[in-house]
């Protein structure tokens, strides 16, 4: 179906990030694969082009756009050029609007420029090991002191986290009855003592997107690096996923597309028993099926980026729109690879890679089971 989100000046960015993959990435994804992460200079390069200031003000160096479309562009070429650019996208998706939307006058000025720029990546440190989807059952904790807070806690699966210079860390500041409550957020910089990384996991798909732990042993964080009011991040949290799990959505739609798009070119160019593969009846019906799905995800997907764009999406649309595409997902790339026959557990082929990155989606940004519970709160059970 004919897609109308998206304007010429949208278009003429996309055309400008394909060259800038087909360039600076493509070319080395299996490089990149084999040391778990991208160079990080390439997110200088990012920054040179625009990618990821688009949000960011004009005074900090930015493009200072409102939209999130702009973002979605990034996120889809991306997915169409068979490509992951380490933890881009969890930069300007996911921290980025804290920063923005908490940040004092004087940390804006510390810090939006180099993100904009590329200089400074940053992170977000939420999940801890025995925690899960649990935010509000954390152990991480900081102690006000008169020179600053004192971190102290271990974090698990934070991508970005072997390469960000900023990292906004979740912390509770104080006990409540409300577990929700006491929980505050604050920005670990690099090189601060008591500060470690561990060492990079090791993880079925994601490969160029280095996921560590990190480790705090009474890392003594300034004051000035207390992002919003203390005691608030769970609320913060709660305001930004429907943003993170839109991108989630959107990534996991445009994976799909690439999916479709791969298998629609090799089952037409691979023979089997002589005959090529698309002249089969089977390979037709399957195509059909999962084109058909993908259609309804793409009018799923777009209609909720017009609604974030216009501060109209529900968390319990984020939760809607997150499960089916990400669901749908998992069930296009695995008819795909099906019809690539051995071949498609191949890491040479692309319909490879898209698997595999396509499992952990279902995850991340809240699980499946997850957001079935917030769309289920939502219809009064």
């Amino acid at each position: 179906m004919r897609r109308t989100l998206y304007g010429p000046e949208h278009e003429a960015f996309a055309k400008s990030l394909r060259t800038f993959f087909a360039n600076d990435v493509v070319p080395h994804m299996s490089e990149w694969e084999e040391r778990g992460a991208v160079p990080r200079d390439l997110y200088r390069k990012a920054g040179e082009l625009g990618v990821l200031g688009i949000q960011v003000p004009a005074e900090y160096g930015g493009a200072g756009e409102t939209s999130f479309l702009f973002n979605c562009v990034v996120t889809e070429e991306i997915a169409y050029s068979r490509a992951t650019l380490g933890a881009l996208r969890v930069h300007t998706d996911v921290v980025m609007p804290y920063v923005m939307s908490y940040a004092t006058a004087e940390q804006r000025r510390r810090w939006l420029p180099g993100m904009a720029g590329g200089e400074l990546m940053s992170a977000i440190a939420m999940t801890e090991p025995g925690t899960g989807s649990d935010l509000a059952g954390m152990r991480t904790t900081a102690r006000r002191t008169e020179q600053g807070w004192v971190l102290n806690g271990a974090k698990s699966f934070i991508s970005g986290g072997s390469q960000a210079e900023l990292i906004v860390v979740v912390a509770r500041t104080s006990q409540s009855d409300d577990r929700r409550e006491g929980l505050s957020l604050l920005v670990v910089e690099d090189g601060m003592p008591g500060f470690d990384r561990g060492k990079m996991l090791k993880k079925l798909g994601l490969l160029t997107q280095d996921t560590s732990e990190l480790f705090f042993d009474n890392v003594l964080v300034p004051h000035e690096n207390l992002l919003g009011e203390e005691g608030r991040a769970f609320d913060y949290l709660a305001g930004n996923l429907a943003q993170e799990r839109l991108s989630i959505a959107v990534n996991a739609q445009a994976q799909a597309v690439a999916a479709v798009e791969t298998t629609l070119a090799y089952v037409k160019d691979r023979e089997v028993f002589g005959k090529r593969l698309s002249t089969f009846q089977n390979t037709k019906f399957v195509l059909a099926d999962i084109e058909t799905q993908v259609t309804a995800g793409q009018v799923l997907v777009d209609r909720a980026i017009a609604d974030h764009d216009n501060g109209e999406l529900s968390a319990a649309d984020a939760a809607k729109v997150k499960l089916f595409c990400t669901e749908m997902q998992g069930r296009v790339v695995d008819a795909c690879l099906q019809l690539h026959g051995g071949y498609g557990y191949v890491r040479e082929y692309d319909i490879c890679r898209l698997y595999a990155d396509a499992r952990v989606t279902r995850i991340y940004g809240g699980t499946s089971e997850v957001m079935k519970s917030i769309i289920a709160k939502s219809m009064g059970l």
